[in-house]
């Protein structure tokens, strides 16, 4: 029983998982369960608080029963979750007042425009980094309280607790004892000034929220407290918003490094440093991670269809069979054709924030089929992502010769890297391991334990599966791209 483990609790928008690391980084148990989603209204997006909780315990308790080993054996926990997503709950029985109003969840939009109106987004934008959208946490916050009966006075008298998920499964595993965050979660509230460290009391004002609410912000590595529900007594000693603890896993620790993660959306962030860059191009400026007391910031794009668009050929028009048949089609497509899938099915994200763009195919002819549609699909997500490096490129101008590195599902196709690479002009670096957001979080509460190395450690141990290097010509990227982007402003509705 001398082996020491790391267990990365992973809890995702559509399921939750539970990762169990060795000493060596390696992945020795891995379980997975979805939960039910809710869409009450149009636009609205809701989960249960309890299938949150019930399927990160769960699926904790399973993967240390495939990896045969005792929880006596698990050194420290790390929890990474989807972010902006929120939760308020009664300090006393732990009982959720309502449900947990997710991250994609728009029925705050005409609030969060009505605020605009009155000239508030500059000084949200300073003090905190984000636009004045439903996409963050204080307006879903500040609708709970409005609309739950009793919610307010409760609020005010000191009853309730607000958390992100990562607060939510903190308060459970401690069975109530901490109420806690950390400061790239806390960053994503639009409430936390990123440049002060600290809740700021103006914007609490402004969205009516009492600070007693609140959770204490933490570093990422840090003592959170103990569980003792999974056999053993065991310390929580990191916690990072999902594509922060990517970042992390990524060992994307120097300013200038970018990772981008390719699931249902796509999320690219470069590291900045000690500098928090403001955006002129609406991408958001955010902590990418802060250790020892000292943020660093990052510069983040938003893309909200990636895999979605694969997944829309499958499901929606029944051309592909699977997710995989995507790039072996498009690796056949008929180059003479010039086909754009421009997938706004739910508006366009950075660097256009256009939420009322719809989707379009571009250059359809009687000879476009299955290989070409499939080509156009994957290939709007790379055009999507030099879009937001040129937009960061514009934004941060030590940004020179990025090498990308990329995780998440569609990673796994060689073609699609590839076209990634020819359309950025720049190499992509595959992990050779793709659990990057586990990871990360496992790094933070592995090295605060002691158990795994610093920094510059494990970015020595960081493994490259491949790297795709630009093959296309100058010419043929630039007649490409050009299209893009005449595509992309036929739908732009701003």
């Amino acid at each position: 029983m001398t082996a020491k483990y790391i267990l990365a609790m992973d809890q995702g928008t559509t399921s939750s998982r539970a990762i169990i690391f060795d000493p060596s980084y390696s992945v020795v148990a891995l379980a997975q369960e979805e939960f039910q989603q809710h869409f009450p209204h149009s636009g609205w997006v809701e989960h249960s608080p309890a299938d949150i909780w019930r399927t990160t315990l769960n699926t904790a308790k399973t993967a240390i029963t495939k990896a045969g080993i005792s929880p006596k054996q698990i050194s420290a926990i790390g929890i990474t979750n989807q972010r902006e997503t929120t939760l308020i709950w009664d300090r006393k029985t732990g009982e959720p007042v309502y449900n947990a109003i997710v991250w994609q969840d728009r029925r705050t939009a005409e609030y969060c425009n009505g605020l605009k109106s009155q000239g508030h987004e500059p000084s949200i934008t300073k003090k905190t980094g984000l636009l004045l959208d439903p996409y963050f946490s204080a307006s879903k916050l500040a609708w709970i309280l409005d609309n739950v009966d009793g919610a307010r006075a409760r609020a005010e008298a000191g009853e309730l607790a607000f958390g992100t998920v990562d607060t939510w499964l903190l308060w459970n595993l401690t069975e109530g004892a901490s109420h806690a965050t950390d400061a790239t979660n806390a960053s994503r509230t639009m409430l936390y000034n990123i440049h002060l460290g600290e809740w700021d009391a103006e914007l609490l004002t402004l969205f009516n929220i009492p600070s007693n609410l609140l959770p204490t912000v933490k570093d990422c590595a840090a003592d959170f407290g103990h569980s003792s529900l999974l056999g053993a007594i065991i310390p929580i000693l990191g916690i990072a918003g999902d594509q922060q603890a990517a970042t992390l896993g990524q060992a994307c620790f120097n300013p200038g490094m970018m990772k981008s993660t390719y699931g249902t959306g796509c999320f690219a962030l470069l590291n900045t440093g000690d500098t928090p860059v403001n955006s002129s191009n609406r991408l958001l400026t955010t902590i990418a991670y802060q250790l020892d007391g000292k943020p660093t910031y990052a510069l983040e794009g938003s893309i909200f269809i990636a895999g979605a668009a694969v997944q829309w050929l499958r499901d929606g028009l029944g051309i592909i069979d699977s997710a995989k048949q995507s790039g072996e089609l498009a690796a056949t497509a008929d180059d003479n054709q010039q086909v754009y899938m421009i997938p706004a099915f739910t508006g366009l994200g950075a660097p256009w924030w256009d939420p009322d763009a719809r989707g379009a195919l571009i250059g359809l002819t009687r000879g476009t089929g299955p290989a070409e549609l499939s080509r156009a699909a994957l290939e709007s997500v790379c055009y999507q992502t030099l879009d937001l490096l040129n937009a960061m490129q514009s934004d941060w101008n030590q940004v020179a010769d990025t090498v990308l590195r990329v995780d998440g599902g569609m990673v796994a196709s060689d073609w699609t890297m590839q076209r990634l690479a020819d359309i950025l002009q720049s190499p992509i670096d595959r992990p050779v391991i793709a659990e990057t957001t586990a990871l990360g979080a496992a790094w933070l509460a592995g090295s605060r334990a002691g158990i795994w190395s610093d920094q510059a450690g494990f970015a020595e141990r960081w493994q490259l599966d491949r790297q795709f290097s630009p093959k296309m010509s100058a010419q043929e990227r630039a007649y490409r791209v050009a299209g893009w982007d005449q595509a992309i402003r036929r739908i732009l509705t701003v």
